[in-house]
């Protein structure tokens, strides 16, 4: 009790295990280091460079002066869920009613929504890892349990049916799958889906979550894939979850969506009530625009990613001590530097784990990189090459220098 008679501030149980996310910490402090004048480079956000689509702004433009500023339906306009409704017939072969989507602001209050409707005390939620930190922490939110399962590099990151099976008990409520992954970059293609599905159609009380945000950026020879098209069985207990931030560059908009079961969907807009209640008007207004509009851009920025990506892997690889695998999709690496661990740094203080090691790149390289601790797996860090070439060849070089003098100072 204070001198003032006032009662400190006591906050709820469910926030014990819960704080801000690593990305947003490592990205603030970078942040503040670079407005007190260091050359910092950012590699820290899952957010692309590129702007908004001109088309995209002139539709959110003429929502304005139509005067289009009031409240809509509650999770999404009629326009933009027919315009949802079209983008998962037309691209993923699925087919959802008007009221089998859900429009929320950003994909992850539909995630939030999901499991606040469907898990509490008692239920578990199974999650490979690495994994979006807002996973766990959301489940955790719900009163849920989070049940984590590793997915090293050398299976690809991805999960195994046996690990899925392993994992399964009375209890599970929900699998959490992301492709392409968000932090590794890893993709399920049709053969990789597949014994995962399989093991799902054994047991019918598990729901599926699929996270598709990185649909439109995927490299190569990869076909992207969604589980309720690939498995109609398992439609009926799927909520496919995507959004328009990143193949659109539209991260400040907040326009996530999901396709999902009607009575699933019912629960999700009974908890929005409660919390945002519809999403802004005029960013509905331009995700319309998003989704019927003009796509001919994605394949040129796909192509730029591209070249990035082959930048950035090749550059890791030629550094002693770090192993990169080539992701499938998104615009993430996740590299393993688990040779660099024991090592120290000029001033004598040793790197033990990713989180050491993210602090000296930020501390020695001025370089902002996430460990793959964030994230679930160690040891890693995760690299957003969604940035210009000069900045990541800079950056490159900085971290090999910098992982070069480790090396000079090994114990």
């Amino acid at each position: 009790m204070h001198e003032s008679g006032q009662t400190e501030f006591r906050p709820a149980p469910r926030l014990a295990s819960i704080g801000v996310s690593k990305i947003l910490q490592i990205g603030a402090r970078a942040a503040e280091m670079k407005r007190a004048g260091l050359p910092v480079i950012i590699l820290g956000a899952g957010e692309p460079d590129f702007d908004t689509p001109q088309t995209i702004k002139d539709a959110a433009k003429a929502a304005i002066d139509a005067g289009d500023t009031k409240y809509t339906a509650l999770d999404g306009t009629p326009a933009l869920k027919r315009a949802v409704a079209d983008k998962f017939r037309r691209e993923n072969d699925l087919h959802y009613a008007l009221d089998e989507i859900a429009v929320a602001a950003g994909a992850k209050q539909i995630l939030f929504n999901a499991l606040m409707a469907s898990v509490g005390p008692g239920d578990e939620v199974i999650i490979p890892t690495p994994y979006w930190t807002t996973y766990s922490d959301i489940v955790e939110m719900c009163g849920a349990t989070p049940v984590l399962i590793p997915c090293q590099a050398d299976a690809d990151f991805r999960l195994k049916a046996d690990q899925l099976e392993a994992a399964i008990t009375a209890r599970t409520r929900w699998v959490m799958l992301n492709s392409p992954s968000n932090p590794s970059g890893a993709a399920y293609g049709e053969g990789d889906y597949r014994p995962l599905l399989d093991v799902l159609l054994r047991h019918p009380q598990v729901w599926l979550m699929v996270d598709d945000m990185y649909e439109h950026i995927v490299y190569d020879d990869f076909r992207f894939v969604t589980p309720a098209a690939l498995e109609p069985r398992l439609k009926a207990r799927t909520l496919t979850v995507n959004g328009v931030s990143k193949a659109y560059a539209m991260t400040g908009w907040r326009i996530g969506y999901a396709g999902g079961p009607r009575a699933l969907i019912k629960a999700m807009s009974v908890v929005q009530s409660q919390s945002t209640s519809c999403p802004s008007s005029i960013s509905q207004a331009a995700a319309v625009e998003a989704l019927n509009g003009p796509q001919d851009f994605l394949q040129e920025r796909r192509d730029s990613f591209r070249l990035r990506r082959d930048l950035v892997v090749a550059g890791l690889n030629r550094i002693e001590g770090v192993e990169c695998r080539t992701p499938e999709g998104a615009f993430y690496a996740f590299a393993h530097c688990g040779g660099l661990m024991g090592r120290t740094t000029a001033g004598g203080r040793p790197i033990l784990t990713d989180a050491d090691l993210a602090d000296h790149l930020l501390e020695d390289a001025h370089v902002a990189v996430v460990p793959g601790s964030a994230f679930g797996l160690s040891p890693y860090f995760r690299i957003s090459y969604a940035t210009g070439t000069a900045e990541l060849e800079e950056a490159l070089a900085r971290i090999a220098a910098s992982c070069a003098r480790l090396e000079q100072n090994r114990t």
